[in-house]
């Protein structure tokens, strides 16, 4: 009996929830943990109220059917009868494909043995390698079924099973079997490569690996192999395609919490790729040593003409310390109070929150060396009218003075 499946997704673990609590929630809500329910019935439900009260002996004269004496009535309902020792079912084996097609996967298991009560159900839990999505699909007591939902050609999928009976209790999950769906279903090549083995990484220097790996078989022939970067979280690149067994990596800084695995998938002639090879971590590459800045050619000069309440005019005077001309110029800097730009001459100047930009005008737009440009500006400022202490000169810092 085929049983058709229904679906839903999860999301795997990510980083920043404490594993030990997200593992756990995970783990039980997958069914990965072995939970039983709580019995059912297995306290059994009070009886209408007794009439009669042990140790009192009936009044002097009473006839009987009265208080003391009378039995308590029939119940009108059957006690419920108490459940057995809450067992879930066992696992599920021999978990085979009877057949892999680019959008669907039929699987086939051996029924487990029941626990406390008959298996109901079961569970599908499966994923592509290498992503951080967990599907799912139920169904009812069957041990074949078709998965269609999320399944695509070219793709590694894991699938385990897990049994479940009516009260609930649940089986832990089967092992994993992994399947790789192939790019067509036509021919005139149906079948994936073998997965690459033993893959290693040597020959590591300061800046570069070699990672290398046995030859692959393919009922055709094989023509080359897929080689994969894996962040080991979420995200997984295809880096390169080579026709032999060995491919030279860079090695990259990396931060203490970051890892770099690499893995790798034979191709065919139609584009059928294999099960993936195991994984290999890469060392970090070296932190590159900071380049210093340049040394500064240019010098501002800020100078405050004049200031009054609420005003102020102030001349900016750039100079090229260099060896060659600037043709065209461009000064930013910051105020460090709450002026305000309301003109400006010989430049064009704009602002931004506290970043000023001044640019040049058509008759001071190149500096020769050792030369030097003045603009002007005017404003206002009602909290603070400090100078200015820091310049840039078309991007690039400028001497103070």
């Amino acid at each position: 009996m085929v049983g058709v499946p229904s679906s839903s997704v999860l999301r795997r673990l990510r980083p920043g929830v404490p594993a030990l609590v997200v593992l756990s929630v995970a783990l039980l809500g997958a069914g990965l943990i072995a939970v039983p329910a709580a019995d059912a019935g297995t306290a059994t439900p009070a009886g209408p109220a007794a009439l009669a009260y042990p140790g009192v002996a009936p009044a002097p004269g009473s006839s009987p059917g009265t208080a003391g004496t009378e039995p308590p009535p029939t119940p009108t309902t059957t006690p419920s009868t108490p459940g057995t020792s809450p067992f879930p079912p066992s696992v599920p084996t021999n978990v085979t494909a009877t057949q892999v097609r680019t959008g669907a996967v039929t699987l086939t298991w051996t029924a487990p043995t029941p626990g406390c009560c008959p298996v109901a159900g079961y569970d599908i839990m499966y994923y592509q390698e290498f992503s951080d999505v967990i599907f799912s699909a139920s169904v009812g007591p069957v041990t074949t079924t078709t998965i269609t939902n999320y399944v695509t050609a070219g793709q590694q999928y894991t699938f385990r099973v897990s049994a479940r009976d009516g009260l609930g209790h649940r089986s832990h999950y089967s092992n994993p079997l992994t399947v790789v769906t192939p790019v067509t279903d036509t021919g005139p090549d149906t079948i994936p490569p073998v997965a690459p083995q033993n893959l290693t990484i040597g020959d590591v220097t300061d800046s570069t690996a070699v990672l290398s790996w046995s030859p692959s078989t393919d009922n055709v022939g094989v023509v080359g192999y897929d080689v994969y970067r894996f962040d080991g979280w979420y995200t997984s690149r295809l880096v390169a395609t080579v026709p032999a067994t060995t491919y030279t990596v860079p090695l990259v800084p990396l931060p203490p919490t970051q890892r770099l695995l690499y893995y790798v998938r034979a191709r065919d002639a139609v584009g059928n790729v294999s099960i993936a090879s195991n994984t290999v971590t890469a060392p970090a590459g070296p932190t590159p040593t900071p380049t210093p800045p340049p040394p500064a050619t240019c010098r501002v000069t800020y100078q405050l003409q004049s200031e009054w309440p609420g005003g102020f005019v102030a001349a900016v005077t750039v100079r090229n310390t260099g060896t060659t001309p600037v043709d065209g110029w461009t000064v930013s800097f910051s105020f460090p109070g709450d002026q305000q730009v309301t003109s400006a001459w010989n430049g064009t100047v704009s602002q931004s929150g506290t970043t000023v930009t001044a640019r040049n005008v058509d008759w001071n737009r190149v500096l020769g060396a050792d030369g030097s440009a003045t603009f002007g500006i005017q404003g206002r400022w009602s909290a603070s009218n400090a100078s200015p202490t820091s310049f840039m000169l078309n991007g690039a810092a400028c001497a103070v003075g």
